[in-house]
């Protein structure tokens, strides 16, 4: 009997060391492990880091995996899984630019969570939430704003006779005119732009409220777009002026306003670590608000160009990635704020506005306070509906401005992009 006792005393000492050992591990493999699938590291990358360090202040149980992919690539593996239906392997959280949001929304509306419970969509400033939404479901959180400004040389334009207050709330064709004499004064062009990338044009338009297609977001719009008429009617003019300067590469683009050939720089807020990084011309920048169109009823001085927004996939961790981008992307001050003072993330998160982070004087642009201009801008753009097509209507676009430059007659040069729409798309 001794004997037995002794026996079952070895066989439990010995579980109690196996389950003491297993502990450790137990709690390990109890974590709530969420991927994330994201582009550049030195902007989305690291604001995921940043909100991943935040979060994990209050959820210890928390893991997150930030897998970087270029956006082309991400887009072509989402569009090849969704399309076949394997979903293993698939991030439990996504970016996606807002100009192809729509398409997946539209396509892929099952494998995408609702998350009008995890953040408030009021939070934000309009044309991001219809940016994220579909059948008046909330589908993305929405990130950075591509608010834009108009980048400007203030020393050569002050070398052509004119002050900023000149460029403040003008139209394209005033600016127009200002570039010629700048080039007249000082042999540089006014802006760079890229034929094969319309971002110029469609953000002329954005600020008509206008898009290449109906509210529908389907729908072609572009014979009778006076709008878009209006973007390639001007552009011409500065083309032949020689104040717009031709380039083909991100890299020939960045030359262009770092090397001196161009007074402004027409981009998008998220433009200014490339602008800043030629040292030399610090306190020669300035960034006034977006040029609107001559001719078009409605049209503002602010826009939008690119910005992306978080989506959580219909996965086994959709509750805690749902979770995670909801409770910092959709509602942490703390995060846009260092988000913004590491990396110069300018959301559209509105309750911002109500604090002093966006008045911080910044000694390159002269110690204007571009941040807090950038945010107030981004209150003022149109929304608009992206819809499915963007970049299929650019595609056809890009031929029709080639045409244009060339010579052709403009309203048979978009009547027939308007067919040629309207046979690919339906």
């Amino acid at each position: 009997m001794k004997k037995l006792f002794k026996v079952l005393s070895v066989v439990v000492m010995a579980f109690a060391t196996l389950a003491a050992t297993l502990a450790p591990m137990t709690q390990v493999s109890a974590k709530e492990k969420v991927t994330v699938w994201a582009w550049d590291p030195n902007f989305n990358i690291k604001a995921l880091e940043i909100a991943r360090d935040i979060y994990l202040k209050d959820n210890s149980d928390f893991d997150l995996d930030i897998v970087e992919s270029a956006q082309n690539d991400i887009v072509q593996r989402l569009n090849t899984s969704l399309s076949s239906g394997v979903t293993e392997g698939l991030p439990d959280i996504v970016l996606i630019e807002d100009y192809r949001a729509q398409s997946f929304l539209t396509a892929f509306p099952d494998a995408f969570v609702p998350l009008d419970d995890y953040y408030n969509k009021e939070d934000f400033a309009d044309y991001k939430v219809q940016a994220t939404t579909a059948n008046d479901k909330s589908y993305g959180v929405p990130f950075d704003t591509g608010v834009t400004g108009l980048y400007i040389r203030k020393d050569l334009l002050e070398e052509a006779g004119y002050t900023l207050e000149d460029v403040t709330n003008i139209t394209w064709r005033e600016l127009a005119e200002i570039g010629k004499k700048i080039k007249e004064t000082t042999d540089v062009k006014l802006l760079s732009m890229d034929l094969n990338d319309l971002g110029l044009i469609r953000a002329m338009i954005n600020a008509s409220g206008a898009w290449y297609t109906k509210e529908d977001g389907v729908t072609p719009w572009i014979a009778d777009n006076e709008a878009l008429k209006e973007a390639f009617t001007v552009f011409k003019e500065m083309y032949d002026a020689d104040i717009v300067n031709i380039h083909s590469d991100w890299a020939q683009m960045l030359q262009a306003f770092n090397g001196g050939k161009v007074a402004t720089v027409p981009q998008g807020n998220w433009i200014t670590p490339s602008v800043v990084a030629q040292e030399d011309q610090a306190g020669k920048w300035a960034v006034v608000p977006w040029p609107k169109q001559d001719n078009v009823e409605g049209s503002v001085n602010a826009s939008n160009l690119g910005g992306s927004s978080f989506y959580v996939l219909n996965t086994k961790n959709s509750e805690a990635a749902a979770k995670f981008i909801g409770t910092i992307i959709g509602g942490s001050k703390e995060f846009y704020e260092q988000a913004m003072n590491e990396i110069g993330v300018l959301g559209t998160y509105t309750p911002m506005l109500e604090t002093d982070v966006y008045n911080q004087e910044v000694d390159y642009f002269g110690g204007q306070q571009i941040y807090k201009d950038f945010a107030q801008w981004a209150e003022q753009i149109p929304s608009v509906n992206y819809g499915s097509h963007t970049y299929a209507v650019e595609d056809i676009l890009k031929n029709a401005l080639q045409q244009y430059l060339s010579g052709g007659d403009l309203d048979q040069i978009l009547k027939d992009a308007q067919t040629q729409a309207e046979n690919q798309l339906n």
